[in-house]
């Protein structure tokens, strides 16, 4: 368990910068691979707005391979934006949107009487390790995402940092269900009850086995 804890952990915290990477190689083939091709179908079944990608390979372990650019995705009534996204693996992109929508969108009208309109993250792809080892994190694949804040329709702001332990009792029960719905989706999550580094935000990680905390 201990080597699933490491692997699963986001990297260093999300200001740090990234190290000297190398030349950029890039597939230029324009044809998806099959597997590929399913991914975006399904992903445009859920009325995300999104454009894929050219894989490239960073070298040191690090590419986006399969990726997608998310600019929105839909709710039950409505679309919501996303920020400070890059890069994202199409069946993660696919996984989060089906998250957004069914795991906060619902939560947030539900619990606060208000629909989201916007999901803040502090990034994806990141060639990095996860912190105090030489394992590649997930970032570093694009196979996770980080989300710091969730904007509702009603204006009201609500932060994993602010809200987690200091929100109101709607506020924290709200991050709760969005963390535990995560939880049944994603293949590691983790938040502010994991450790310090993830006080500002809930890493959602793609991956086999289940990881939550």
């Amino acid at each position: 368990m201990l080597a699933t804890v490491a692997l699963a952990s986001c990297g260093v915290l999300p200001q740090a910068r990234e190290p000297a990477r190398p030349q950029t190689a890039t597939r230029t083939s324009v044809a998806p691979r099959q597997d590929e091709q399913l991914c975006l179908a399904e992903l445009g079944t859920q009325q995300a707005r999104f454009s894929p990608l050219p894989d490239k390979y960073y070298g040191a372990g690090c590419s986006t391979v399969g990726s997608v650019s998310l600019a929105a995705l839909r709710g039950d009534s409505g679309t919501f934006a996303l920020t400070n996204l890059g890069p994202v693996a199409c069946p993660l992109a696919n996984t989060f949107a089906g998250w957004a929508r069914y795991g906060v969108d619902r939560a947030a009208r539900q619990i606060l009487g208000s629909a989201l309109v916007k999901i803040e993250t502090m990034g994806s792809y990141s060639c990095r390790d996860v912190a105090g080892t030489s394992h590649r994190s997930a970032h570093a694949r694009a196979e996770a995402i980080d989300v710091a804040a969730f904007v509702l329709a009603d204006g009201r702001r609500i932060s994993v940092l602010n809200g987690w332990s200091d929100g109101s009792k709607q506020e924290r029960q709200f991050l709760r269900v969005v963390h535990d719905s995560a939880c049944k989706r994603f293949g590691t999550v983790l938040g502010p009850d994991y450790n310090a580094a993830h006080n500002n935000h809930l890493h959602l990680e793609r991956g086999g086995g289940t990881f939550c905390r």
